[in-house]
């Protein structure tokens, strides 16, 4: 009778579902929608890679690109809720994309949890190292003389880094020319070249144009100074209000995943986050570590796909 009790608590056992066991009891799916050596994909691979330094925790970090991030994001909304496939996404995929396409293959609010925000940071508005232009209110009395002439670049319409210029240029009262590229780091070479006038970038991608004295910065695009690049000037430091455009990366679940699932998976992130050598990776990347609880990152997401919403509307970007 003992042997048949045990063999049946073993079968039980096994054939729990794998939440019910001790989570995690299996490598980790990260799905992440750019490729390798992005700013996305740094910021999965930082915490992953520290993560994995706690006992039972092991990641894969799974590059899945193209279609702006509905490939990813498809992906990870039909995967089986137990916690074993997340989504590493950013300000664009969650904020932005429900606006610029007609038809996406997933509800961020019915097919998503939000776990937590991992990092957040400024965009930068660069300008050619010889341009006399030096700071906003230069900026401003420059296009105001030349309205719709003064030309910037992005890494394609509907960006973030589009729609954050577009949103400075609203704010500031401004009509600029919009000069599209294929990717971010072909338009802050463009304005190292002086093929256009400014763009507003991500600070990885501009740091070795400030190192090799080809562009200078004209300030952040946020609201607030970073402790990184503290000389930075705000927009308000310019004279001009109301624009608060962060790039973050954070960790979604599939809807479904076990609360007991997101909680620790939010405890074990944010215990990671705090560390000191995350937080210098995390700089590096001219951006910084935020643990933030499922609840206030809903709300973070919500809020920011808002403003643009009101953005992509102004520019008059048609959805696709």
């Amino acid at each position: 009778m003992i042997r048949i009790l045990t063999g049946l608590l073993l079968a039980t056992s096994l054939a729990l579902p794998s939440h019910a066991q001790e989570y995690p009891a299996r490598p980790i799916r990260m799905i992440v929608a750019f490729a390798p050596g992005g700013v996305v994909d740094t910021a999965a691979r930082v915490l992953a890679g520290k993560m994995a330094e706690r006992p039972g925790w092991q990641f894969v970090v799974d590059n899945r690109t193209g279609g702006g991030g509905l490939i990813a994001g498809g992906i990870t909304a039909k995967a089986q809720p137990d916690g074993y496939t997340l989504l590493l996404a950013h300000t664009g995929e969650f904020a932005i994309n429900q606006w610029l396409y007609q038809k996406i293959p997933f509800d961020i609010e019915r097919d998503f949890i939000p776990v937590t925000m991992v990092n957040d940071g400024p965009m930068v508005v660069v300008v050619n190292s010889g341009s006399p232009i030096s700071n906003f209110r230069d900026l401003i009395a420059a296009a105001k003389a030349k309205p719709g002439q003064l030309s910037y670049g992005s890494p394609g319409s509907g960006a973030v880094n589009h729609l954050a210029t577009e949103w400075l240029a609203a704010a500031a009262g401004i009509k600029l020319l919009h000069v599209p590229y294929k990717g971010g780091a072909p338009a802050v070479a463009a304005v190292a070249q002086g093929e256009v006038l400014m763009t507003v970038a991500g600070v990885p991608g501009v740091l070795p144009h400030l190192a090799s004295g080809r562009v200078k910065v004209l300030g952040v695009t946020t609201a607030r100074r970073w402790d990184f690049g503290r000389d930075w000037p705000t927009p308000q430091d310019g004279g001009i209000t109301g624009v608060d455009a962060s790039i973050w990366t954070g960790v979604f679940a599939p809807k479904g995943v076990p609360k007991s699932v997101v909680d620790r998976l939010y405890k074990e992130i944010a215990a990671t986050l705090k560390q000191a050598d995350v937080r210098e990776r995390f700089s590096k990347l001219g951006s910084e570590p935020v643990s933030m609880t499922p609840a206030d990152f809903a709300k973070r997401v919500k809020q920011d796909a808002e403003r643009y919403r009101k953005v992509v509307k102004e520019v008059g970007i048609t959805p696709q």
